[in-house]
């Protein structure tokens, strides 16, 4: 499957941004579906991860409560709502796909085998 991320972009503090990942060659069905970001310099990281079946999410502690991961199957997307950013939320985001048969949501980047390009982040103080 490939993916294509969009709606990054420059945000003041406190502000909000909608990521949207959309998802062609194959269904999204059966694909456990993750957001990650990378800042200069860091690591890649975890974020945010869907699972496709009943569309259990789950979230690092650094964003829990502030972003929202879903997930529209009928277009094959997948969205990463974030509120009250912080500068510390600026990064490279990437949306990644898993297939899967269990119904899980996986959290580590060598669980994904499909990525995005990534869309760029950048939140002002």
């Amino acid at each position: 499957v490939q993916l294509q991320a969009c709606g990054g972009g420059l945000v003041q503090a406190g502000g909000s941004l909608r990521l949207s990942c959309a998802g062609s060659g194959r269904t999204f069905n059966r694909f456990a579906m993750g957001w990650f970001r990378q800042a200069p310099g860091k690591e890649r990281e975890f974020v945010a991860a869907i699972s496709w079946n009943d569309g259990s999410t789950y979230y690092s502690d650094s964003v829990k409560g502030r972003f929202t991961i879903s997930r529209e199957s009928a277009k094959n997307t997948v969205y990463l709502q974030m509120n009250s950013l912080k500068p510390e939320d600026t990064a490279v985001y990437y949306c990644a796909a898993s297939f899967d048969y269990s119904g899980r949501y996986y959290s580590r980047t060598t669980e994904y085998d499909n990525w995005g390009q990534g869309t760029q982040v950048t939140v002002s103080s």
